[in-house]
């Protein structure tokens, strides 16, 4: 992939827009960044290599580029993505990227490699959704309408743009549709579908492949110090994303919280306690509403991972210890006659909750049909 992009470079056919897609974690970010790179360095690659782009020998000029580069100051280089309106902030305010500047840059510095989550945690986020507002696209146009201050390339990335509200997705179309010049646009997409067909349509769409398995455990292995064993365990499970891996070296990661949850839904659901299953909706309807599509999502995967157990073939299932300790016990409630109702049922509620609905009214409708689903013959 450096290659491609570098020649794209070194024949001067840089699109004016690029759309970089794939799941959390597979180093999306860390290949933009190292583009927008070597775009502002102000010198041609000359080779590639897997981690990144070789550069010719440097000038001043070029050296100054990429101290600023390393220290994220360079006055050309643009970043936009998902923020959240603080209690401190005016009534009348629209959160934009340059709030948040510092924790941004903080959250580099620690590497290419890090999630929504991890930036929710960052902002200090409670119940918020993050989203890229239309001030946010109003702030972009005005700073990309100076003039390069280097003379070259202006580059925006923008983080999760399938995160754009309504207002700021049609601004952005028309930034797109109309470019300023010596502009390059890299857009950073885990689900592009959720992007308008417009501004899809208005990019060059390159598909980042997974991590393969074998990198992933031998990263494992050398770099953490994981027995062979479980490092293997830990790639599959990763599913080709090096934050996966990480998380589930974490012994307080948030995925054991919830498969805790999962455990006492399909408890409490299958010995029909309506009173101790209003008691668990009003317990996950505390969470924030990004931190329970998280939770429906791993049910979800959840419920994939029981059904395949059923079939006793191994290489058809990514689950951990813990996962499929549950399920020695528990996949046989997951069935054909069930599956599909179950993922839906589950399905709904994320997209419930992603609209703004009662989180109770929503979880304790949830917990009430499972009990006929998960009792379904």
């Amino acid at each position: 992939m450096q290659q491609r992009l570098m020649q794209l470079v070194q024949e001067e056919r840089v699109p004016h827009a690029l759309l970089f897609c794939g799941s959390a974690g597979i180093g999306k970010m860390a290949l933009a960044i190292a583009f927008a790179s070597q775009l502002l360095s102000g010198e041609k690659a000359t080779a590639a290599e897997d981690d990144g782009f070789m550069m010719a020998a440097e000038d001043p000029r070029v050296t100054k580029n990429k101290a600023m580069l390393r220290e994220w100051t360079h006055p050309d280089l643009h970043f936009t993505f998902p923020t959240i309106k603080l209690p401190s902030m005016g009534s009348d305010h629209q959160p934009v990227s340059n709030d948040f500047a510092k924790q941004w840059i903080a959250l580099l510095k620690e590497g290419p490699y890090f999630s929504i989550e991890q930036w929710m945690t960052a902002m200090g986020a409670a119940n918020q959704q993050a989203i890229i507002t239309g001030a946010e696209s109003d702030e972009l146009s005005r700073k990309l309408s100076l003039k390069s201050s280097q003379g070259g390339y202006k580059v925006s990335i923008i983080w999760l743009p399938e995160r754009m509200n309504q207002t700021s997705a049609n601004k952005l179309l028309k930034l797109l549709e109309e470019p300023p010049q010596q502009t390059v646009f890299i857009l950073v997409s885990e689900h592009p579908e959720q992007l308008l067909e417009t501004i899809r349509s208005r990019t060059q769409r390159i598909d980042i492949k997974r991590i393969d398995e074998a990198s992933i455990e031998k990263a494992l292995i050398d770099k953490r110090g994981i027995e062979t064993d479980a490092a293997h365990r830990i790639a599959r499970i990763a599913n080709g994303s090096w934050l996966q891996a990480l998380d589930a070296l974490n012994t307080g990661n948030e995925k054991r919280d919830f498969l805790d949850m999962f455990i006492m839904l399909m408890r409490l659901a299958y010995g029909r306690k309506v009173k101790d299953l209003k008691k668990w909706s009003e317990n996950v309807a505390g969470y924030g509403r990004e931190k329970q599509r998280r939770m429906l999502s791993y049910f979800m995967h959840l419920v994939r991972e029981n059904f395949m157990y059923n079939f006793r073939q191994p290489e058809l299932n990514y689950m951990t210890q813990e996962e499929e300790n549950f399920a020695k016990n528990f996949a046989r409630f997951i069935h054909e006659g069930n599956v599909i109702d179950i993922n839906e049922l589950m399905a709904l509620a994320y997209r419930d909750i992603g609209q703004n609905a009662n989180p109770k009214v929503v979880f304790y409708d949830l917990a009430l049909k499972m009990i006929v689903l998960i009792l379904k013959k």
